[in-house]
Parts: structure tokens; C-alpha cells; sequence
């Protein structure tokens, strides 16, 4: 009997964060849904952090995932942005752990990769490959963030059983045991 694993991709953002959720039978792929919550519009940052926690539990809740998969944040030269950005990735990290939801992360590099074999390719590559994996016609949604999502969830699933993931967390107990420097 062959089971189905639903796979949660997020792309965190302060601006917008992607989503898009698989379903996975055997090896074949399933679009359920992509989307991106837009976040320009609230006035500040925690304000923002809020409605990443809140967004990520009802997708969770509403498509009961196995696993998620996040974007890890990449390293640019911006502080204040690396920050901004590593917060909205650790709410979404909290809210899942706190459904039990397994989660592991993916570079960018590697997410590109994986899609299309060029951790270089751009964002519109990355597109164009995901419609074919998946054989969309077209986008439900023109936000280049929301595709960035499901590719997180496509690697994931193209890494299931990899050992080579960049890190995965079964819960808080698994976090802090591989996270000791990040007790006090």
C-alpha cells in the first residue's frame, strides 16, 4: 500500500512568505496549494512576526502536513535584514514544533539545485521547472515568493531519506540537543 506524505514548503520573508504544500504518493507529486501571505502592509515588525506564527499554525491545522520544510536564511550583508529575516524563518520553525510537525532546512543554493540542478538558477527557473515537475499550465498566484515556497517543499521531498539535508528537528527536545549554544 503506498502512503501519502504532505510536505509543507515555506520561504519566510518580512515582506511576503511563500507557501506551497505536496502531496506525495509513491513518487508522484501533487500540487495542493501555494500561496504568499503579504506582510509590506503591517506597520511593524513584530506585527509581521505574529502573522507568520499564526499563518503557519492554520496551514498546519488546515493541511495537517507531515513534515515542513523551510528556506534557510542566506548570508548577505545587510544585519538588520539577516535578522529580520532569521526571525520570521524561527517563528515559523516555532509554530510547527509546537504542532509536533518535523522540520528540516534547506539552503538556497540547495533548494535551487535540487529543482533544477543550477544552484544559481534564478527565481523564474525555478518556476519553469516546478510547473513542469508538477504539469501546472499555470501559477494560482504571480508571486514569484510563493513558488519559492513550494520549492522547498519539492527538495524536501526529493531529499526524503538523504542524510545530506542542511538540519531537521523532530521537536524542541531534538532542537536543543543539536542547538546546545542556543540555551541560556
Amino acid at each position: 500500500m503506498v502512503t501519502e506524505k504532505i510536505i509543507l514548503g515555506i520561504d519566510p520573508g518580512t515582506a511576503i512568505m511563500g507557501f506551497g504544500l505536496i502531496s506525495v504518493k509513491g513518487n508522484k507529486m501533487e500540487l495542493i496549494a501555494m500561496h504568499e501571505l503579504i506582510l509590506k502592509k503591517y506597520p511593524n515588525h513584530e506585527t509581521k512576526l505574529k502573522y507568520i506564527f499564526e499563518r503557519t499554525l492554520s496551514l498546519i491545522d488546515e493541511y495537517h502536513p507531515d513534515e515542513v520544510a523551510l528556506e534557510a536564511p542566506f548570508f548577505g550583508k545587510n544585519v538588520q535584514s539577516m535578522l529580520k529575516l532569521g526571525r520570521a524563518q524561527g517563528v515559523a520553525m516555532a509554530a510547527s514544533l509546537y504542532r509536533d510537525v518535523p522540520i528540516t532546512e534547506y539552503s538556497p543554493k540547495k533548494i535551487k539545485m535540487a529543482i533544477t540542478g543550477n544552484g544559481n538558477a534564478s527565481k523564474e527557473q525555478v518556476a519553469g521547472m516546478l510547473k513542469s515537475l508538477l504539469n501546472l499550465k499555470e501559477f494560482p498566484t504571480k508571486y514569484l515568493d510563493a513558488s519559492d515556497g513550494l520549492a522547498v517543499a519539492v527538495c524536501h521531498h526529493f531529499n526524503s531519506g538523504n542524510l545530506t539535508t542542511d538540519k531537521s528537528y523532530t521537536g524542541w527536545d531534538s532542537f536543543l540537543k543539536q542547538n546546545p549554544d542556543r540555551l541560556k
